[in-house]
């Protein structure tokens, strides 16, 4: 049976921190692994071959802990390597020994295998899923000051501390929640794939969705909005004209409208898939959508509204430096007109869904997002619906507006 040493290895320089390595030893060989964990002679208990007490030195005391988790760690995952090996192999080395631990601390890293994740999901194209997990790649990675960490290594202590930094920089808890939920389908994938022992770090932290306060206007703000004299503010006017297009448009949500082709604009209709559900949607186009549509006649792209311009770019990263700058924008509008909430392109979206309440529209008639508390649910009333109804239900909210 394999034996593992934790070894210390003193600094030449004085006054400079030394080395923590491993001996790997079977069958009489000896195999060094060294690690990046540094300590001084002081912190190091040669009798013991462990760290020192940790309260010693008040200034370093979270980096001392944080070695001793990560060998602690480090000898588990040893231990493992060498009760699998014994299972598997009728007979192995003290190189195999070191060589599995290496080939894990590169596979089995929480980074690298969130970075193998999102690279299948831009090659299935599955590109906004992909934004997602790679916000929450660098969400963690901040949270560990960049530092990797190994599958087997998360831990409920783990994620609470997680939680708790994301909780202490003004994070909502559906926003910690999404985050959870993301790094939960990882480590789930990785149980899966064999690369950790399920030890359920996620069971003390919040992975549910709380129901959130809907931020819609009444149908008069929206009417002030929509006069608001802004002709000397060409930026201030785009933004106040992509809000009410997409209040026009039925609450479209900003990266549809984005996307929007001219060509799926025929005979009075406007064709087009939701990005996020595949969803196919028919909307009448009407006289208030033209004159946004019309203020823009340099549009020379094949996309329908002035939001990407440019052919070849990367046309997500400008759509949402786009929206961001809007989202900017509309804040100073809601300062001009005194309106009392964070103004974005998302309140146009909940905003129709309120007008259309308020005007006795059946809920059926809404569209996704709007009032139902699950997509499937949106899904299955639209599809049975006649788009002229929706059409019509339209028609009574922009009639209020004039």
């Amino acid at each position: 049976m394999a034996s593992i040493k934790v070894k210390f290895r003193p600094s030449a320089v004085a006054d400079r921190e030394g080395a923590v390595y491993y001996q790997v030893i079977h069958e009489r060989k000896v195999r060094i692994l060294p690690t990046s964990y540094r300590i001084f002679d002081s912190e190091w208990d040669n009798e013991h071959s462990t760290l020192s007490r940790t309260d010693k030195n008040a200034g370093r005391t979270d980096h001392l802990l944080a070695i001793r988790s990560a060998i602690r760690s480090d000898i588990e995952r040893l231990a493992s390597i060498c009760r699998k090996l014994d299972v598997d192999c009728l007979c192995f080395t003290a190189d195999d020994i070191v060589a599995e631990f290496n080939r894990m601390k590169t596979d089995n890293s929480l980074f690298n295998f969130m970075k193998k994740l999102i690279a299948g999901l831009k090659k299935r194209g599955n590109i906004r899923t992909s934004e997602t997990y790679r916000s929450t790649l660098n969400s963690f990675a901040s949270f560990r000051n960049y530092e990797d960490i190994m599958l087997d290594s998360i831990s409920c202590s783990t994620m609470e501390s997680y939680e708790l930094w994301l909780r202490n920089r003004g994070l909502t808890p559906n926003t910690t929640s999404f985050y959870m939920r993301i790094l939960r389908a990882v480590y789930n994938r990785a149980v899966e794939n064999d690369m950790t022992e399920n030890r359920s770090p996620f069971r003390h932290v919040y992975t549910g969705i709380e129901k959130t306060v809907k931020r819609a206007l009444p149908l008069r703000t929206v009417r002030k909005i929509k006069e608001l004299d802004l002709s000397q503010n060409p930026l201030l006017d785009f933004a106040r004209n992509m809000f009410m297009m997409s209040f026009y448009l039925r609450g479209m949500s900003f990266i549809d409208m984005a996307f929007l082709k001219k060509s799926d604009l025929k005979n009075g209709y406007l064709t087009y898939r939701r990005r996020k559900t595949g969803q196919r949607l028919i909307i009448k186009w009407t006289a208030e959508m033209q004159t946004i549509l019309a203020k823009y006649p340099e549009n020379k792209s094949d996309y329908l509204l002035p939001i990407i311009k440019a052919p070849d770019t990367n046309e997500r990263s400008v759509y949402r430096n786009v929206g961001y700058n809007i989202n900017l924008r509309l804040k100073t509008i809601a300062e001009i007109l005194s309106i009392n909430m964070p103004l974005t392109m998302y309140v146009a979206r909940h905003s129709w869904a309120s007008a259309a309440k308020a005007k006795g529209i059946p809920v059926s008639v809404i569209s996704e997002g709007m009032g139902h508390d699950s997509e499937s649910t949106t899904q299955i009333y639209l599809a049975s619906l006649d788009a002229s109804v929706v059409d019509s239900a339209n028609s009574i909210i922009l009639d209020a507006l004039k």
